[in-house]
């Protein structure tokens, strides 16, 4: 526990650090506004592109609308851009029926000339599952929507009227609504789309962004802010708060320290080592959400000698897990032994358990043909992520781990939109990294992470690609009956636990922390959060 003399310390030095060295927003457009202190800068402003929860959090409900919406006091399905929609007796096929009305942003760099229909969901699909689309190859990949191989899912999108659209998929699949839920499901203006093309610059439509959500976007300047105002023809209504802005501080202490001194009205992820500080301060509100996440080291399969699995095994068991949760999350997480968190009803409880056990380790290593002295590479990123708040510290006792079985580790650190691009390449040996859920189902812990289709597009960090994996993950999902969808999910993670691509460390609480005069930030599992309802008294 936290003494009142380390507390005290602790709050002095971020303030004395903050006041040194940060400069605070100020704007006057910002009396009726919501500071918001993010942990680091988008790629772009289109989720569709990604799955970094970062460009998440700065796009996918603040600017952008879905099909469909997980209700948000359940996970059931609810209206959103459609009002209503149909599914034929043999799941084929979709009908969407439009709501009427909804009007796209207004921006210093586009002025709508009609409202939603058809066309901007033809548009919007078409872009990601046809390589043929003239917009198809202004993004390097659609991660989520290959990874679960969507293109294929989907046989056609037809038009049936100006605001009727048809679905036809080529096999009934139980978790296509669930699908348009999903965060990556925005609904992108054809119309504006046009009017890139026609200037030749498709490459703006993910940077300057035209949606139909609560908040419009008027600018960004990277590591400093994004600003958002409010979309006053917003469909349900306009926002409570005129101006939005993300204040980009990448340091959990220096956004305790805004927080503290109220210059940021909400904070992402405080670490947990400052949980204490926090939950005895007057004003300041923590929100959390359950251990719905995964911290893991993943190994690059394609590059020798870590395409062995049983050198993957053996240096498992080198990783000193106990310290690690000690050390870095403070008892806020749950030690891992599979991708799945323990609460999954797929979870694999007969998993055997990862131990640590040092000389094993070694023995094991020497009997795969790794010599004393070898070395190898952890990548870590310069950034606090709510399933790993601190890499580095994590890298270093990793490290520590491999230096006692004769293995040498040079820690190599990067900003956190410069790893994810770098990983895309393989050239990486291994690196500590992590996932964050989008829908409730299982497997969205496996297929994103670990399948085939992931390792194409590059973001299965393991470049781990199992066949029978796959053609596991695919029953599962065909299975009408819920104990064969179980079954095959607990085979594929016995399957992981013998192959060991990735070695499962924590699944982590996650926080946020706020001023009490601020209402209504929605911060849930498998979605991104949300400023739509927020309000400020």
């Amino acid at each position: 526990m936290m003494n009142n003399l380390t507390k005290l310390w602790l709050i002095s030095s971020v303030l004395t650090m903050f006041c040194s060295g940060c400069e605070q927003i100020q704007d006057d457009r910002l009396k009726n506004g919501l500071i918001y202190c993010s942990e680091g800068n988008p790629e772009n402003f289109n989720p569709q592109t990604t799955t970094s929860r970062i460009t998440l959090d700065a796009s996918v409900h603040q600017i952008y609308d879905r099909l469909i919406e997980k209700s948000v006091s359940s996970d059931q399905l609810a209206p959103a851009l459609a009002e209503s929609w149909q599914v034929s007796d043999d799941g084929k096929t979709i009908d969407i029926f439009l709501r009427q009305g909804v009007k796209f942003h207004q921006t210093r760099y586009f002025i709508p000339s009609r409202e939603l229909n058809a066309d901007d969901v033809l548009f919007t699909f078409n872009r990601w599952r046809l390589n043929t689309h003239p917009f198809f190859a202004s993004a390097d990949s659609y991660p989520h929507m290959q990874s679960y191989q969507l293109e294929l899912l989907i046989d056609d999108i037809e038009k049936v009227s100006s605001h009727h659209v048809r679905f036809k998929l080529n096999q009934a699949n139980t978790d296509f609504l669930s699908q348009l839920a999903t965060d990556y499901m925005i609904i992108l203006s054809a119309e504006y789309a046009a009017k890139l093309d026609l200037q030749d610059a498709n490459n703006l439509l993910d940077n300057y962004p035209i949606g139909t959500g609560p908040f419009y976007f008027e600018d960004f300047v990277k590591d400093e802010y994004i600003r958002y105002k409010a979309h006053p023809d917003y469909w349900q209504g306009k926002a409570k708060i005129d101006h939005l802005v993300y204040d980009i501080t990448p340091q959990s202490s220096n956004r305790l320290a805004k927080l503290i001194t109220g210059e940021c009205d909400v904070v992402a992820h405080p670490v947990a080592s400052e949980m204490e500080v926090l939950q005895d301060r007057p004003g300041i509100t923590l929100q959390s959400k359950s251990a719905d996440n995964i911290a893991f080291w993943a190994f690059n399969t394609l590059k020798p000698p870590f395409n062995k699995s049983e050198v993957r095994r053996a240096l498992a068991k080198a990783l000193d897990r106990q310290t690690i949760y000690k050390t870095i999350y403070y008892g806020m997480a749950f030690p891992a032994n599979s991708l799945l968190p323990p609460s999954s009803w797929a979870y694999n409880s007969n998993i055997p358990a990862i131990n640590y056990n040092p000389e094993q380790a070694k023995r094991e290593l020497r009997a795969a043909g790794i010599a004393e002295g070898f070395k190898m590479q952890i990548w870590s990123a310069q950034i606090e992520r709510e399933y790993n708040p601190n890499s580095l510290k994590m890298a270093e006792l990793i490290k520590a781990n491999l230096a006692e079985v004769g293995i040498a580790v040079e820690i190599v650190e990067f900003e956190w939109s410069t790893l994810r691009k770098k990983l895309m390449d393989y050239a990486h040996d291994s690196v500590l990294i992590g996932w964050t859920p989008d829908m409730a189902t299982p497997d969205n812990y496996l297929i994103p992470t670990l399948s085939c289709a992931a390792a194409v597009i590059g973001s299965n960090r393991a470049a781990w690609c199992n066949p029978y994996f796959d053609n596991l993950l695919a029953n599962a999902a065909a299975a009408t009956d819920y104990s064969r969808r179980k079954d095959n999910l607990m085979q594929a993670q016995s399957l992981l636990s013998q192959e060991m691509p990735v070695v499962p460390i924590a699944h982590s609480l996650s926080f946020l922390a706020k001023q009490d005069n601020v209402v209504n930030v929605k911060f849930q599992p498998y979605s991104a959060i949300s400023f739509k309802h927020a309000e400020k008294f």
